[in-house]
């Protein structure tokens, strides 16, 4: 204890009884220093006052007064729609209501959604309806004049439109290339499409499987938004017919609602990244290709009709090689000179 603190300071502590013993440590202590006072003036005398209170073991009696920053406004929220399915989540009023001008609007707004539309005012819905009046009067005065010169007659491409049903089908990009897809394309085109997913469901190939879910999606989108494949009374044939096809081929056609794909062909899709970790540290690119699948699918209707079209196509021409004989004619308008 003495090589710490000399002993003559001990005695002197010990005689004073009423003062406490402190280490000459606690002397370098940082002081506690407040925000802000009451007396700013007195700042540096309040510090060395409480010390001394401390020390003396007395009690000051003046406090420090500490002032806290006001907090930022809190932020406006407004309320839901009465429509709203969130409404019920939100009803208790966590922030202020909304404003009068809010207000106002989402009233005008559910007002509008629940007027019916022949009783909106037709001026603000112009613009949306009919953009531009003038193009659309000159439309229909082309139409008509077209109607005139044709004589009522619609083409033949419009009838054929109006009267048969088609349905294109685009499939997602498939991660194949085109030299693998291809043949796909080849022995599904002209095909039944039940008989062409029948096909690629038992295919070794490994893209058959993408093929057979794009098949099986544009059948669905064929019967759901075209109405193809949907056999009716007055469709029923009273006998099979047997139609010729294009390649030769003869087929017998039982509905003329059955679905079968007209064409099939195949469309080059971007190409990805990757890389290839070679020996002795190197990496190659790599160059993945994508390849998407389109189908057009069509009733065997339109078969019927397209072997009737060439059957009258031959036909006619067979006629028009027979030599047949002049008809016996009256000799008229001579003239007593040479034409030459």
């Amino acid at each position: 204890m003495g090589a710490v603190l000399p002993y003559g300071q001990l005695v002197r502590s010990a005689a004073r009884t009423n003062v406490a013993y402190i280490p000459r440590r606690t002397l370098t202590s940082t002081p506690i220093r407040y925000a802000e006072e009451d007396k700013p003036a007195k700042q540096n005398n309040s510090i060395f006052s409480s010390m001394k209170s401390w020390v003396m073991g007395g009690k000051s009696d003046a406090k420090p007064k500490v002032t806290r920053t006001p907090k930022a406004p809190s932020r406006e929220q407004g309320a839901l729609g009465n429509t709203s399915i969130f409404a019920d989540e939100a009803a208790s009023p966590s922030g202020p209501s909304p404003t009068r001008k809010k207000d106002k609007m989402q009233k005008e707004s559910t007002t509008e959604g629940q007027a019916a539309l022949s009783e909106r005012p037709k001026e603000n819905l112009q613009m949306r309806l009919n953009p531009n009046p003038q193009a659309q009067l000159r439309w229909e005065k082309k139409m008509v004049i077209r109607e005139i010169r044709n004589r009522g007659r619609i083409p033949k491409e419009i009838q054929i439109k109006r009267t048969e049903r088609e349905s294109l089908a685009k499939s997602h990009w498939f991660k194949t290339s085109i030299k693998k897809l291809g043949p796909l394309a080849r022995q599904i085109a002209g095909k039944n499409i039940d008989e062409a997913i029948l096909q690629m469901r038992f295919s070794k190939k490994k893209a058959a499987q993408d093929v057979l879910g794009h098949l099986e999606h544009a059948k669905n989108v064929a019967m759901a938004r075209a109405g193809m494949g949907l056999s009716a009374k007055e469709d029923a044939l009273s006998k099979p017919i047997t139609v010729t096809l294009k390649d030769g081929e003869r087929k017998t056609i039982t509905d003329p609602t059955n679905i079968y794909i007209e064409e099939a062909w195949v469309n080059r899709g971007p190409y990805g990244f990757g890389l290839d970790h070679r020996a002795r540290g190197q990496i190659n690119r790599l160059r993945p290709p994508a390849t998407g699948l389109s189908v057009v699918l069509k009733e065997e209707k339109t078969r019927i009709r397209e072997w009737k079209d060439r059957e009258a196509k031959a036909q006619r021409q067979r006629k028009e090689q027979l030599w047949t004989q002049l008809p016996d004619r009256k000799i008229s308008a001579q003239n007593q000179y040479y034409s030459w």
